[in-house]
């Protein structure tokens, strides 16, 4: 029986379709990757955007994973760093009349239950008080059915649109959670009232500790007492019912008038 192992034809061939299997994957893995891309630029009105921010695990941009159960509505997020996507992602709202990217600004929104959500971040807090004081003035002049929800988290300006239910849409914006870390350029306005805090709550504790030890060492003195004054108490009863009984007479002749001493037996 001949060995086919050894066979440079054979071997050859093994070669070739081996390539030729590397070489179709190669095709499908291309093919998927374009996919994802026309993907995510359908989804994106910024194909060039990426975001300032961008989580060190999967890439993801933080600003969506700042969304409530971001990754539930994934397939309905858009994040850009203009109006104009913001318009093209919710459509042409009154309200975004009010709206300015500066350099720096961006915006997220997703479908939601509640509501359409659009978050809006700013870089410092000057210029989320500043928006947030015209957006809260315009939604004032012209209200809207049914009304939208706004509230700013941090340097996140909130909104809730088209919600039928306001309670649901509080609750969505109760989820969003601001992590930052917000420092001071200059001197830190609210340093007094920090060192106000600081000092009202380590005062409270202190005096909260105080009081606590004090109360634990008179438990414990107390107890110890109580404790030290039963166990000699008890000595001293075993000790004295181990003692001989005796008289204060001494050797004096005592008159028995009233029959009550028993009499004494000579020895």
């Amino acid at each position: 029986m001949r060995s086919q192992a050894l066979n440079p034809g054979n071997i050859e061939t093994k070669r070739v379709n081996a390539l030729r299997a590397l070489f179709h994957a190669s095709l499908f893995a291309a093919f998927i990757f374009l996919i994802n891309l026309s993907w995510a630029a359908g989804q994106t009105p910024n194909a060039n955007f990426q975001s300032q921010e961008i989580s060190e695990v999967d890439g993801i941009p933080v600003l969506i994973k700042n969304l409530p159960d971001w990754q539930a509505v994934q397939s309905s997020t858009i994040i850009t760093n203009s109006v104009e996507g913001v318009r093209a992602a919710i459509g042409d709202r009154p309200v975004l009349a009010n709206v300015e990217f500066i350099p720096g600004t961006e915006a997220v929104t997703a479908t939601y239950p509640a509501g359409q959500l659009l978050i809006i971040e700013y870089t410092s807090p000057q210029t989320a008080t500043e928006a947030n004081f015209h957006f809260a003035l315009a939604l004032a002049d012209n209200p809207s059915d049914p009304p939208i929800i706004f509230r700013r988290i941090g340097n996140y300006l909130t909104f809730v649109f088209d919600a039928p239910d306001a309670a649901a849409a509080n609750a969505l914006l109760d989820q969003i959670r601001y992590g930052k870390y917000v420092q001071w350029l200059g001197e830190d306005p609210y340093l007094l009232q920090k060192f106000e805090r600081y000092f009202a709550m380590t005062s409270r504790d202190v005096a909260l500790s105080t009081v606590l030890w004090i109360l634990l060492c008179a438990a414990l003195a107390i107890g110890v007492g109580v404790a030290t004054g039963v166990i000699f108490y008890r000595h001293r009863e075993r000790e004295r019912l181990t003692r001989t009984r005796f008289s204060d007479a001494g050797g004096l002749t005592r008159l028995n008038l009233d029959d009550l001493t028993e009499p004494i037996v000579p020895e």
